[in-house]
């Protein structure tokens, strides 16, 4: 039997996590800030131990005889968070747990960090070698968290492990449903060429690799990439999903300029007012950038395997908005 601290248990990823360490012999407690909703995870049989990872006196509780930590927490991308909070929570936060952990004789930290930090790909698909990469505060953030956390496990002899996630969905995540919902009543425009490198991961595959990083022995101080099967270009991601939903998408593409013109001015219009721009430049990089990855280490080293396919995957989650009515 493991006893084993998930940070970021109230998200979806870690969510997922503790509810599937929980159903094992594993003792599970996870780290959650006062008010967040943690029922689900009581239910479960999770120990919620609340704290804040900017509060290092928080953290014994916590990390208190555990032999594993999952650290999966983060101030994730999203408008109107000052910079501060994100190096405080990304960097400063992971540098108290990581210290936390130390002092309580953790076993093994597996710190998950994102492919952000390599940006925009410039010669896909990138392995984990591929340079640095950060194209905005939240991926810079994290870039700094992870080569914090990999300096620590190399100079303080914390054993631990760093993964990279790319892409994550599945049922119950949302970061999908705007495009779901735009190709399902008819409004996605396809900006560009449409042939740029996408590439996601199933929340179950994804559980399996960060397990795999938490169990696999001699693997300590090591970065990896875990994603799915394979990767796709934008306009078979489009066409997969409208023929889930049984839907036609419009088969014309539109210039991206104009578009990332307009996300310019409105966050040149909408910052000093506080709000969030309908438009900005950030979302237009999804039309841009490739975004393919090369698990091949993660499949030598951890026998990571992912399982599940593009079309099964979006088909579970089509199915998974229609069933709570997010799809209309």
């Amino acid at each position: 039997m493991q006893k084993i601290l998930v940070t970021g248990g109230t998200g979806f990823t870690g969510g997922h996590l503790c509810i599937r360490l929980s159903k094992g012999r594993n003792r599970v407690r996870t780290l959650s800030l006062p008010g967040m909703e943690t029922q689900k995870l009581s239910d479960a049989g999770v120990e919620v131990v609340y704290g804040d990872l900017r509060e290092k006196q928080s953290l014994g509780p916590a990390t208190e005889g555990v032999d594993i930590v999952y650290h999966i927490a983060a101030v994730y991308r999203e408008e109107g968070i000052p910079k501060k909070t994100f190096y405080d929570v990304n960097v400063e936060g992971t540098r108290n747990l990581l210290e936390a952990a130390k002092e309580a004789g953790v076993k093994r930290f597996v710190h998950c960090s994102t492919v952000g930090v390599q940006g925009e790909i410039a010669n896909p698909p990138a392995s984990e070698e591929a340079p640095y990469n950060p194209g905005d505060v939240y991926q810079e953030s994290k870039m700094e968290g992870e080569i914090l956390a990999v300096d620590y496990f190399t100079k303080e002899g914390l054993p631990g492990v760093v993964f990279r996630p790319v892409g994550i969905y599945g049922p119950g995540d949302t970061r999908f449903l705007k495009l779901f919902k735009f190709i399902a009543q008819g409004k996605f425009r396809m900006f560009g060429s449409g042939e740029v490198l996408y590439h996601l991961t199933y929340i179950d595959d994804l559980l399996d690799g960060i397990e795999l990083a938490g169990n696999t022995p001699g693997i300590e101080g090591e970065i990896f990439t875990l994603a799915g099967p394979k990767y796709t270009t934008l306009n078979e991601l489009v066409e997969t999903i409208a023929h889930i939903l049984q839907v036609e998408v419009s088969k014309r593409h539109y210039p991206v300029w104009p578009l990332w013109t307009a996300g310019a001015i409105c966050e040149i219009l909408c910052k000093p007012l506080r709000i969030n721009p309908p438009v900005y430049r950030r979302r237009v990089d999804f039309f841009l950038k490739d975004r393919a990855f090369d698990i091949a280490k993660a499949r030598r080293n951890l026998k990571y395997s992912p399982k599940i396919g593009l079309e099964d995957g979006l088909k579970r989650t089509a199915d998974w908005y229609r069933q709570v009515g997010l799809l209309g």
